[in-house]
Parts: structure tokens; sequence; C-alpha cells
């Protein structure tokens, strides 16, 4: 869905090599769709660092869209609000789905390692929810996050701007969470402010 809406954003705030980038992330991509179609069932390192570098990446050109979008305002480019508005909206709903699957990827070794129906060394927690500290009725050593978790995580980071329930443990984390919060914070303090300047 992301890559498809990049199609979508005015040609101010694209790289001039964004077709070849498309093609990067649809050949990442690939391989794990067809390996991983509906569920967990195909463990492999190589599976593992291409999810990881795809999303990675998706932050990086995320954050080059936003400082193509910063250039064309400061030059006065010729964007409408509603392009300001839906190019900003792009920008954060992208940032919100890498900084997911870089959470899901990355805390305790990755899904893998945190599903005790195989058999991966989980590695200690990058992230501390409420479950693991002792929620009446949930027994933290049973409990595993799902994608919702990590997903609704990365949301509160992108609209709180700082950790909500769940906090970072890691230095990676804590690092991930600052960038995401940055390009977040960027993207609807200088973007929506400038769309409501134009209206």
């Amino acid at each position: 869905m992301i890559i498809g809406l990049q199609f979508a954003s005015p040609d101010q705030i694209e790289p001039r090599w964004w077709p070849a980038l498309v093609a990067v992330e649809v050949l990442l991509l690939v391989p794990l769709v067809a390996t991983n179609p509906l569920s967990l069932d195909r463990d492999h390192p190589l599976l593992r660092a291409v999810a990881v570098g795809l999303a990675a990446l998706l932050m990086l050109v995320n954050g080059t869209r936003l400082a193509e979008l910063f250039v064309a305002m400061v030059h006065k480019d010729n964007l409408s609000a509603a392009a300001l508005i839906g190019s900003g909206a792009l920008i954060w709903s992208t940032n919100i789905v890498a900084t997911a699957v870089l959470f899901w990827e990355l805390d305790r070794g990755g899904p893998f390692a945190r599903d005790p129906r195989h058999r991966r060394r989980e590695l200690p927690a990058d992230l501390l929810f409420p479950q693991l500290t002792g929620v009446p009725e949930v027994d933290p050593k049973a409990w595993r996050p799902s994608f919702v978790d990590y997903f609704f995580v990365a949301f509160t980071t992108g609209t709180a701007f700082s950790p909500t329930d769940t906090m970072p443990l890691t230095g990676r984390l804590k690092i991930l969470m600052m960038a995401a919060a940055l390009v977040s914070l960027a993207t609807i303090a200088i973007v929506a402010a400038r769309a409501v300047n134009i209206l």
C-alpha cells in the first residue's frame, strides 16, 4: 500500500531516482510475500534481513521526501494546500508503517524468536509492554505481542511524539523512536501549518 501511494505524491517531493527505488522496494517485497503469504511459517535469517532492510529503506526515503518537501516550501514552489496535506499524510503514514515493521522485526530477535513454536533463542526485550510488568490476569511469561501491539506503539510515537504505555529499553529502539517522532513532528508542525496558511 505504502509503495503504491508514492505514485500519488507531487513531483516536487519525489527524488529523481524514485522509480528505481520503487523497483528495489518491490523486489524486496516479493520474496517476503511469496515465502510467508498468510502466516509466519518459513523462518530464514535472510528473509528477516530483507524485511528489516525494506523497512529501513522506507524510513530513509521517507526522510528524503520530507526534506524535498521542505525545500519546495522554502523555494515557494506551486504547492496547493491539498498537495501539502496529501504529501504530509503520505509521509506520516509511511513513517508509522515502517516504524511498526522495524519494531516487529527487531524486538527480542524478531517474530520467530518470540514465538515459542520455533526453536529460536529469544533475545532480551527491546520494548517493555505493560503486559510484561504484572497486569492482572495476564501471565508475563506466556504473553507475546502481536503486530497490532507494535503498530500501536508506532502510531502513538507518531502522534504523541514520545513513548506512551510502552517504553524502549535498548539504544537502537530509543534512536528509532526518536527518529520516528522527529519525522512526525516536523511533518505535522511545519507542513500542516503551511497548508493552513495557504487556506
